[in-house]
């Protein structure tokens, strides 16, 4: 690819950037929210609390009973908990029902921020638009590491799409799922969002969205509902992180360790799904690496979030900051809903890894971006990993 110095000015760059606006999905629609809310209600009586997350609630002077009762709707800047070690997300039992679900699928629509400054570091010629391809259903056996991430924040229900990686702590039997920074932490401005969930295969059967309101719980989420019980993300996304503009991008990436909602038969996500896709932490460089595949469920228009696609392209490179890291690009139609989808591509020993998540595209879609993955992402994930060892 041609490499562009610097073709990127500050104003194109952050004309053409919108982090969530298309890589993550909320829901706008007052009238959805009222009767989520309402629903939510009545969802509430049940919910399941750790021993150590019932502790960790008490000591950042959260009432369990007041919690169970809605408090978790409160985003007042005093209980919008945003450190590492902040972290809590209690079970509430069918909170994310099919209804909840598909209602936390519609992006809104946000200004783009004026955060990028000059490009000085190495930008390659934009890539040619890649359309989104369905993928083939049944999604567990074309694609079984993917899934679906739905969150909580302070506009509503939103959505993210995530990989279950493998953990080298419990081999065959990981819990740990990949996604972008930004679904499970507002950055700068925020906090940590709440009922965190990850539903592997989501929508299995590909079916139509209309379709999907009349579809049971096991058919919408064929592999169950996992939630987080701990999520770990760069101190740089928290630090610096944005909604929009590309700041933070570079480092926008999470990883959660996950639990099943209803229990069951002591098997992990990895052997629940069958499979787990290892993290490439010293992946070829774009210059190097042949093709990188992308994969999501996106959900601003055209699409509506109910079914999972994926671009396949050769990735170029991309640098918002000159004493950050330089991201990978890649051509792709994939529009908000799509953010923290895994990346795979063949390692140095040839087989199959993750080796990035979507990050920040433009508007309207065209090209989606990933942060290339290293020794920070890497500290990441080892202490999560360490955390549950053998566990």
């Amino acid at each position: 690819m041609r490499t562009v110095r610097p073709a990127l000015t500050a104003l194109s760059i952050a004309a053409a950037l919108a982090l969530t606006a298309t890589a993550c999905g909320a829901d706008d629609s007052g009238g959805k929210e009222e009767q989520a809310q309402s629903s939510d209600e009545n969802l509430l009586d049940r919910i399941t609390i750790p021993e150590e997350l019932d502790r960790r609630l008490k000591e950042h002077g959260i009432d369990l009973d007041k919690w169970r009762d809605g408090a978790w709707r409160d985003w007042n800047r005093d209980k919008w908990l945003r450190e590492a070690q902040d972290f809590v997300n209690p079970i509430i039992e069918d909170l994310w029902n099919p209804d909840r679900m598909r209602g936390a699928e519609t992006p809104p629509d946000r200004p783009v921020g004026q955060g990028i400054p000059d490009d000085a570091g190495v930008t390659d010629a934009t890539p040619v638009p890649v359309p989104a391809r369905p993928v083939q259903a049944p999604y567990r056996t074309e694609a079984p590491e993917a899934g679906k991430v739905f969150f909580d924040g302070p506009e509503g229900s939103m959505v993210c799409s995530a990989t279950v990686v493998a953990d080298p702590a419990n081999p065959g039997k990981s819990n740990l799922v990949w996604t972008a920074g930004h679904c499970v932490h507002a950055g700068k401005d925020g906090g940590w969002y709440r009922n965190i969930a990850f539903v592997p295969s989501y929508n299995d059967s590909a079916r139509p969205g209309a379709e999907l309101e009349s579809a049971p719980q096991d058919e919408v989420a064929p592999r169950g509902v996992w939630w987080g019980d701990w999520a770990k993300t760069s101190e740089q996304w928290i630090g610096e992180g944005s909604k929009n503009g590309g700041r933070g991008a570079p480092y926008d990436y999470a990883v959660i360790h996950v639990t099943p909602e209803k229990g069951g038969t002591g098997r992990s996500l990895e052997e629940t799904v069958g499979s787990a896709l290892p993290v490439d932490f010293d992946a070829l460089s774009a210059q190097e690496m042949d093709a990188v595949t992308a994969t999501g469920y996106p959900a601003g228009a055209p699409f509506d979030g109910e079914r999972m696609f994926q671009c396949a392209d050769d990735p170029g490179r991309l640098s918002v900051r000159e004493d950050q890291p330089t991201m990978y690009r890649v051509g792709c139609t994939m529009t908000g809903g799509s953010s923290g989808g895994g990346w795979v591509a063949a390692g140095r020993d040839g087989r199959p890894a993750l080796v990035s998540n979507t990050s920040i595209g433009p508007v309207p879609a065209g090209w989606l971006a990933g942060p290339r993955l290293g020794s920070e992402a890497k500290a990441v994930f080892d202490s999560v990993s360490e955390k549950f060892a053998g566990r």
